[in-house]
Parts: C-alpha cells; structure tokens; sequence
C-alpha cells in the first residue's frame, strides 16, 4: 500500500466515530478513558463484549456483528491503515455493534477492565514459529493471563488459524497447563461439527489459503 494511500486512511479512521486510538502512554498510564466503560460509552448498552485480536481488515469483526446484533464487537490491531476497510464497512452499513482499537494486545490488560470481556477470537496470528519469537505468539503462556484478567469467568477464547503448527502449539500448551479445551478440529471445512460462525465467516487470507486447500484449523477453549 503506497504511503499516500495509508495517510488518506489514518486520517478517514480519525473520522470515524467507530475507531479508538489512543496513545501508548495514555494506555500504559492507565489513562485511557474507555477502560471498563466501552459498553456504556461506546455501544450504550450492556450485551456482551467479544473482541477479535490481530483483526487486519476487521472482516471477521464486521460478520461476527452483522450475525450477531446482540452482541458488541471491537476489532483489535496495532495497523490503522488495515482495518479501516472494517470500520469503514461498518460505518456504511450504519452497523452500531462493531467498534476497531489501535493498540499492541500486549496492553490488552490497560484497556478493558477485570472480566469486562465475554469472548475473544484469534484469528489467522502469525505464528512466531522461530523460538525467539515464542514471546510474540498469541496463545502463550503470559497472553492467556493478560486474556484471564479481562475475560469474565467461564470467558469463552477462539483460535482460528491455517498454522497446524500454531494449532499443535496452543493444544499442547492448553493440555500441558489443564485448561479446558471445549473443541478443537484440525480441519474445520472437511471434518463436520465446527460452530456456524468458524465457517460462515471467511475472511480475504483464508479463501486464498481454502483456494490451496490448506486446512483451517480451530480451538474453543476457557483458561482456568
């Protein structure tokens, strides 16, 4: 994406009143004012609060919201310029349930408060397969408790991903530390018994990766 096409985005996304940007030190300084309040200030209303971590174009924010309009949605990512494409949509689509955040999910804890949070969905992360890299990966260790904090108890997580590599890592880690793996399927669009919204809603990467017949793996699991 050329940088002008980026900086039209940027300044679009700081139009819409669906997008949040706070600054790292407002986040980190725990000043963020959303914290603990995004369904009252935000959505005005109290259904539960889902969030998608590492959203990209917030397809999958955007038909999670669309299916379900009893429930708030806010897609995460540190890259503005990609989910605008989601919070536009929404914005078009006069769509009240779906808001997108800017920010690292390594703060996560600094800007939703203790069990505000009802369900998360990992969607297609990068796998960090080199072992120096294990620190960034989404369902390690110290990410599921930032998630832990957030989450209401008995919280719902999902991790949707074409990494069996990712997949093989967070069942084994789920295992290995006794946390409740609800269902898991190496291969969501040939093996039946997947919940409707892992196949109803696809996003741009995964019909390429479908397209190679690539398997789309799945994990619904609660951290104890």
């Amino acid at each position: 994406m050329g940088s002008k096409n980026k900086l039209k985005r940027f300044k679009e996304n700081a139009s819409f009143n669906n997008v949040f940007q706070p600054t790292r030190e407002e986040v980190v300084n725990e000043e963020f004012p959303l914290k603990g309040k995004w369904n009252k200030e935000v959505f005005k209303n109290n259904h539960p609060l889902v969030l998608e971590l590492g959203c990209g174009k917030g397809e999958y924010s955007v038909g999670l919201a669309n299916r379900y309009p009893e429930k708030n949605f806010i897609g995460i990512d540190i890259k503005g310029a990609r989910f605008w494409r989601g919070a536009k949509t929404a914005v078009d689509s006069d769509m009240n349930n779906v808001a997108f955040l800017r920010t690292q999910i390594e703060l996560i804890e600094h800007c939703f408060a203790e069990g505000e949070v009802d369900e998360i969905w990992i969607t297609f992360p990068d796998p960090q397969i080199k072992y120096k890299r294990t620190k960034h990966r989404l369902t390690n260790s110290e990410f599921l408790q930032r998630y832990k904090k957030i989450l209401k108890h008995g919280g719902i997580m999902n991790l949707k991903t074409d990494s069996e590599f990712m997949h093989g890592y967070t069942l084994g880690l789920l295992h290995g530390q006794g946390h409740e793996v609800i269902y898991a399927n190496h291969n969501v669009y040939k093996n039946e018994g997947a919940p409707e919204e892992v196949t109803a809603i696809q996003t741009f990467y995964e019909s390429q990766y479908l397209e190679q017949d690539k398997p789309i793996t799945y994990i619904q699991f609660k951290i104890k």
